[in-house]
């Protein structure tokens, strides 16, 4: 939920009127004051899985923000680690909480890394990329990667037809395709455009072997079926 900390409706406003890079320059100061950051009960279950992957050296956070997902790679990385954003509000964010960290102001459609990393993750950015861009970003952090490199990152499963969750959703995704439509620049966040089965197909069309790992620490659906799991995509050695 928002804090007292947190922007106000008016600054929440204008933030989705704007561009998402504008937008998120200004948000930037009061990001961790709302439930846009990624929770730390995520944070943690990621990292609590991808121990026993490790250990690992070079770590990079692909959309970093604030650099809350940070906190997973100093944990798991006995070397540097870096971040990229192109949000310049957020980097400056990220710079105060982490200042050992190397943070690149970049689009991450066009990354120009070389394979110098042994593990990337990235946390709740995919919704700001279109289908049609994941392919891009996903060759770049392929080639970011060593031979052997691991991509991760959490992914939850779509709520039942049945759960509030499932109507709010798509109801916020159907007012972003409205406001996109009729307002410029866009703003691209959605909440279901990035189903496991087509993530998985893109990763695999550039260059990864893809596996998952439920993330049981964040519980499980009526079903039994875990509420998220952690996709493990590895760069073929």
């Amino acid at each position: 939920m928002f804090s007292s900390q947190g922007p106000s409706p008016r600054e929440l406003a204008v933030q989705a009127l704007s561009s998402v890079e504008r937008g998120y320059d200004l948000l930037a100061p009061k990001f961790d004051h709302t439930p846009f950051r990624t929770p730390d009960a995520v944070l943690d279950a990621t990292t609590e899985a991808l121990r026993p992957l490790g250990p690992f050296d070079r770590g990079l956070d692909v959309c970093c923000g604030t650099g809350a997902g940070m906190r997973t790679l100093e944990a798991v990385c006995r070397g540097p680690i870096a971040g990229v954003d192109f949000s310049a509000g957020m980097l400056a964010q990220a710079r105060e909480a982490h200042p050992d960290a190397e943070l690149v102001r970049a689009d991450v459609r066009d990354l120009s890394f070389g394979a110098g990393f042994d593990l990337a993750v990235t946390f709740g950015a995919l919704g700001h990329l279109l289908p049609a861009e994941r392919p891009a970003v996903f060759a770049g952090v392929h080639r970011a990667l060593r031979p052997g490199g691991l991509f991760a990152f959490p992914l939850g499963a779509p709520p039942p037809l049945t759960s509030r969750w499932y109507w709010a959703l798509l109801g916020f995704d159907a007012v972003m395709r409205v406001r996109n439509a009729v307002w410029r620049p866009p703003f691209v966040m959605y909440y279901r455009t990035c189903p496991l089965g087509a993530v998985s197909k893109d990763l695999a069309a550039a260059g990864f072997s893809v596996s998952t790992a439920p993330l049981t620490a964040l519980g499980r659906r009526d079903d039994g079926t875990p509420r998220a799991r952690l996709v493990l995509a590895r760069k073929p050695t």
